[in-house]
């Protein structure tokens, strides 16, 4: 289920997907920025440009460029903020596209394994005329993203 919601000028997506693997497992995967990458659409052509280590922790930078649109490349620059083993995580856009980018990645373990929920608030630059960007625009492409993300997942995890 991935819904995206507008409140104050910021929007927030919101995406839940069980995954039949036990939190540890969920946990060592998700929480290795160098797994990024697999499950990022390969049209958005991400590249980690730092180097990082195999485990992310808190106060991590991790830069990278992105192509989010055919033609325009961007510098990205994300510090992890927070991290509760096998809870949580959180990712903050430092430099990039957007005004505003807070990212929690939030764990639980479920009867079939583990439930992965991502919330994610963000604001787009030049807020005049962001709602027209973000409904022709911005909505659509994170909505891409995020279904090719989950597809993956189902894909090296299972259904």
């Amino acid at each position: 289920m991935i819904e995206i919601k507008s409140h104050s000028q910021i929007y927030t997506l919101k995406a839940i997907q069980e995954i039949p693997v036990s939190l540890d497992q969920a946990w060592n995967f998700f929480s290795s920025p160098a797994n990024l990458k697999i499950i990022t659409p390969p049209f958005m052509g991400f590249e980690i440009t730092n180097d990082i280590s195999h485990k992310m922790y808190p106060g991590q930078i991790i830069c990278y460029k992105v192509s989010p649109f055919k033609g325009f490349k961007a510098n990205w620059v994300t510090e992890i903020t927070h991290v509760k083993e096998q809870e949580y995580f959180v990712d903050e856009q430092r430099f990039g596209p957007y005004k505003m980018w807070h990212h929690e990645h939030i764990f639980k373990p479920v009867v079939n394994g583990t439930e992965m929920t991502d919330i994610v608030s963000y604001k787009l630059p030049f807020s005049a005329i962001a709602n027209f960007f973000h409904d022709l625009i911005v909505r659509p492409k994170l909505l891409e993203i995020f279904n090719y993300r989950e597809q993956k997942i189902s894909e090296i995890f299972g259904e």
